[in-house]
């Protein structure tokens, strides 16, 4: 699998990335409300170890890189948990390196997904969940298309403390379809 937009290559993470993931995943205060920072490079390995080796797999994850193609650099990673026995539901979740922050990466990145996820695997729902202080998280989903759902409290214990969780869904029907070219 290899997706492309005007400026991305969005490919499956492979051990060959590690190094590059290191470099902005490691980045305490960007990444604050992810669930997952590593400490050092073998942090990185057993990730991507731990990953489904195939795309959609029920009750698994699957990593993708985000691919800057002018510099050819890995800008950031898309995770994908095939939620369900059914396999018609999705949780999509971002990291993007600061250095390419407010830049439109995310949104185009996160689009291209789901127009796969959609037309290509016939996911029904894809959500994410967001910490309620996340605010450029929660602007990028709306803007995107993403409902907000449910507001849980105190339901993810991360990086040592109990925080609130934003739920977002987006259905399959209330997608826009890229126009064909």
């Amino acid at each position: 699998m290899r997706l492309e937009t005007e400026r991305l290559i969005i490919r499956p993470i492979t051990l060959d990335d590690k190094n590059e993931i290191f470099e902005y995943r490691g980045d305490k205060e960007t990444n604050k409300y992810q669930g997952w920072i590593p400490e050092k490079i073998d942090d990185v390995v057993t990730f991507i170890e731990k990953i489904a080796k195939q795309i959609d797999e029920p009750d698994t994850w699957f990593q993708l890189v985000i691919i800057e193609k002018q510099a050819q650099k890995i800008i950031g990673d898309l995770g994908l948990h095939f939620l369900d026995s059914e396999n018609k539901q999705v949780e999509i979740g971002c990291t993007l390196d600061k250095a390419f922050h407010h830049r439109g990466y995310a949104t185009e990145s996160i689009k291209k997904v789901i127009d796969y996820l959609f037309m290509e695997l016939n996911k029904h729902r894809i959500v994410t969940s967001i910490d309620p202080d996340n605010k450029n998280s929660i602007r990028l989903v709306e803007k995107i298309g993403f409902r907000k759902e449910a507001h849980f409290i105190e339901s993810l214990f991360i990086n040592g403390k109990w925080v609130d969780e934003l739920i977002y869904a987006l259905i399959e029907k209330d997608w826009e379809k890229p126009n064909p070219q």
